[in-house]
């Protein structure tokens, strides 16, 4: 995931590797880590692969410079436009949704909130199965920590379904909606 998270920082333009590791920090680091160890060796890969293109500065830091190619630009936008496979992939789609077509955003976010509602009742289902056993057991306090995580899941679906819903409804700090 890392080489589309590189495409998707450098459709904002040029950077070098260290720009690319503060940006990456200030921004999806939150929930996503990269290492120079790693991203290094990623900007080489998408350098042979044809997606970026890299030109050494004639400054003192002798700094490489990177920018992103059609084919790196095809490559992202195909990988945008996919459905996502982890909730941390998802985050990192939403973050650069704004380069995605109005329709191809709201059907993708159609999809993930029917996905947490699912997660939602799925989840709520097992809780009541667990309800009813821990009240027929002796001392369901020793399965207090196992319960928790449910909790913790059923709680982060709902908020993730919530969240969905206010980026569908453009909610998400105040912003403005387009249509008016």
């Amino acid at each position: 995931m890392l080489e589309f998270v590189l495409l998707g920082m450098l459709m904002e333009g040029e950077m070098s590797g260290y720009d690319l590791k503060k940006t990456i920090d200030s921004t999806v680091g939150h929930f996503y880590n990269a290492s120079y160890g790693s991203l290094y060796p990623a900007l080489k890969r998408l350098a042979d692969k044809g997606h970026v293109s890299m030109k050494e500065t004639a400054d003192s830091k002798n700094r490489k410079l990177y920018a992103l190619l059609p084919e790196g630009r095809e490559a992202f936008m195909q990988w945008l436009a996919e459905p996502q496979n982890s909730r941390r992939e998802l985050l990192i789609r939403v973050f650069f949704f704004d380069y995605l077509e109005e329709g191809i955003r709201m059907e993708h976010l159609q999809g993930y909130r029917h996905a947490a509602e699912r997660e939602v009742r799925e989840l709520d289902a097992v809780r009541s199965v667990v309800e009813s056993e821990l009240a027929g057991i002796e001392r369901p306090e020793d399965y207090y920590y196992r319960v928790s995580v449910l909790d913790y899941g059923l709680m982060h679906a709902k908020m993730q379904r919530e969240w969905i819903q206010n980026i569908m409804e453009r909610k998400s700090l105040n912003h403005v909606n387009p249509d008016k």
